[in-house]
């Protein structure tokens, strides 16, 4: 059966990555494991955090489908450093594991131009170093000239539970040996990584009122721009806080003999952001207690997530450490936590598209390019997705830029870059987290929603006209100053703000902390037809103007510099700060300008400003 696009795996990335091209009107296959374990949460039933929140805001934008299901199935929602600037805030929200999941399988099963295949695909087939299709376990072939593997920890992988060992993708399901053995065989520099999950315990055999409450934010705030806010009453559930403790800390410690982690077992490299709690007790012996959040997995709350606990350690040690823990000292483990090491292609190997170098028309999406995450692997299946779509139609690749969005940041540094751990999304990565926050990510991405088709016209209609409310009063602000005279003076004590001292254009004057919307209205009557969300946006843009007129100056200058030709006989060996494998790989290359140097696997920014002193010090001297 012949198709325009298909897409091996139904986790996160799989399904982004299927259902982009076919909302663009393209023949789409989702082939997967196991159809009813789409969109399965593997690890803790939650989506966003830190950075993470920034993923799927940009995939909202753009018309991905991960925040729409996260307010239809969330369970708590709360902002992340909330009291803190809005460039480091992050949504999160707890889901109701078993509705999220169930809420994806529909979504596929319902969308046009989509078809699911519950079957394991064994084998690409490749023709003159292009993919052809796939080749599944039942002999079916299917043939396409575009192929995205999402196979996330199914690629090879193996669980790891005290001594016993199983080969698995998750828990319970089939990993995917011949097609890792196939990508191996291609020629791929594949790596070993290795991730984990907790426990999961019985609700009714855990005592949640010795434990410390942690609810949502009063007014819950939806993931999804599209999702209507004054409608958006969610039911939520407390998270519980508790604390390992000396006990617990002996019994892990005896017990390091058995893990997997320091017996040698295990041989791939673990998140260093999240580690498993025997490398926890292992490195931070100090440390009196360590943090454990009791999460719900589903509303019903009968079977809770163990945050904080992820563990390869034998059975007998898990029940024992978690019954050490203040409020589980009578737990029932439902599903005991594991370890579990995978096959991944190190991301050097594909281009900013996510399409193969070596193998035209296949791409990689997810943890099979190094990442951890759902929000990561959301991301790259959607980018996948789109830019298999544009080749098909010959159309040019879909690139965002490190200064448009976290999912830009988040693919160039895997490329370019490469990964030794599992990558992880934070804010510190973005040079322009400034401009790049979760509150503007509709008006800075929607256009790429317009163009790909992937927004309806009714939010279209929306997100245009609070672009324009926001861009009209910014630049009224700008343009218009007030003067202390005693009328503005008087004026500004009745609501309550200090008194200036010198001419100052409004924006500047409402970019005080003290600012509200109430005193925004009072100085710019007229503003009061504008919605909440502008008016947020109005003052957060007054409050980091200057900053973030710094950060666009900054963009402006990488833009132009990334425009600067390399003259042909340069001799990057004699430029001072760069490491000798970029300076191999520069002198191979030759780049003709900084723009091609920078998308050369390792070539970081840093390494480009380097390279632009140079060039102009070389210039200057002839």
């Amino acid at each position: 059966m012949n198709y325009d696009v298909i897409v091996i795996g139904g986790g996160h990335a799989g399904i982004e990555a299927s259902l982009a091209p076919a909302r663009m009107g393209v023949k789409t296959l989702l082939v997967t494991i196991l159809a009813e374990q789409i969109g399965a949460s593997s690890c803790n039933p939650a989506i966003g955090g830190l950075a993470k929140g920034h993923l799927v805001k940009e995939l909202d934008a753009m018309g991905g489908e991960m925040g729409l299901a996260t307010d239809a199935t969330g369970i708590q929602f709360r902002i992340l450093n909330q009291s803190k600037g809005p460039a480091v805030r992050g949504s999160r929200a707890q889901i109701d594991m078993d509705r999220y999941r169930i809420y994806m399988r529909d979504v596929v099963l319902c969308t046009k131009n989509l078809d699911l295949k519950q079957e394991e695909v064994e084998a690409l087939i490749i023709e003159d170093g292009r993919v052809q299709g796939v080749e599944t376990q039942l002999g079916n072939r299917y043939m396409a000239s575009k192929v995205i593997i999402t196979a996330g920890t199914f690629l090879n992988g193996l669980i790891h539970i005290g001594e016993k060992q199983q080969i698995a993708g998750r828990q319970g399901e089939f990993a995917s040996i011949e097609l890792a053995e196939n990508m191996r065989g291609l020629g791929f520099e594949i790596g070993r990584l290795k991730t984990g999950t907790c426990a999961r315990i019985d609700g009714s055999s855990i005592d949640l009122s010795v434990m410390e409450p942690q609810g949502g934010n009063e007014k819950a705030t939806p993931f999804s721009f599209r999702t209507d806010k004054k409608t958006f009453n969610p039911t939520q559930l407390p998270c519980h806080v508790t604390y390992t403790n000396e006990t617990t800390h002996n019994i892990i410690e005896s017990n390091f003999y058995r893990a997997p982690l320091f017996s040698g077992q295990i041989g791939g490299t673990g998140p260093r952001y999240c580690p498993s709690i025997e490398d926890k007790i292992s490195r931070f012996r100090d440390r009196p207690r360590h943090q454990i959040f009791v999460e719900p997995q589903t509303i019903e709350a009968n079977e809770f997530y163990i945050n904080g606990m992820s563990t390869s350690l034998p059975t007998d040690v898990q029940l024992d450490m978690i019954r050490s823990v203040k409020g589980m000292e009578n737990a029932k483990i439902v599903r005991y936590g594991y370890a579990i090491e995978y096959d991944f292609i190190q991301p050097t190997e594909l281009r900013h598209t996510l399409e193969t170098k070596k193998i035209e028309g296949l791409y990689c999406a997810g943890q099979i390019n190094g990442t951890t995450g759902y929000e990561e692997a959301a991301a790259q299946g959607m980018m996948a997705g789109i830019n298999a779509v544009l080749n098909l139609q010959g159309k040019k690749p879909f690139i965002l830029g490190r200064d448009e969005a976290y999912i830009g940041v988040l693919i160039d540094d895997l490329v370019t870059k490469g990964t030794k751990e599992p990558y992880r999304m934070f804010t510190s990565r973005s040079e322009y987290r400034l401009l790049l926050r979760e509150d503007n990510a509709d008006v800075r991405l929607y256009k790429y929603g317009r163009e790909f088709g992937l927004l309806d016209d009714e939010y279209l209609q929306y997100v245009e006209r609070k672009k324009y409310d926001i861009d009209e009063a910014v630049s009224y602000l700008r343009e218009n100053f007030v003067t202390p005279n005693r009328e503005f003076i008087a004026f500004l004590e009745t609501i309550g703000e200090d008194k200036i001292n010198d001419k100052i254009c409004l924006l500047d004057l409402l970019g005080r902390a003290t600012m509200t919307k109430e005193k925004l209205i009072a100085f710019v009557p007229s503003f009061e037809s504008y919605s909440d969300e502008v008016i947020e946006q109005i003052l957060i843009e007054a409050k980091y103007s200057r900053y973030i007129e710094k950060q666009q100056a900054q963009v402006n200058k990488m833009k132009g510099m990334l425009q600067v030709k390399i003259p042909r006989e340069f001799d990057f060996s004699k430029v001072s700060g760069l490491s000798n494998e970029i300076v191999e790989k520069l002198t191979n290359i030759n780049p003709p300008t900084l723009f091609n140097a920078s998308e050369i696997s390792g070539v970081t920014p840093a390494s480009l400003d380097i390279l632009h002193i140079y060039i102009k010090m070389a210039q200057k001297a002839r």
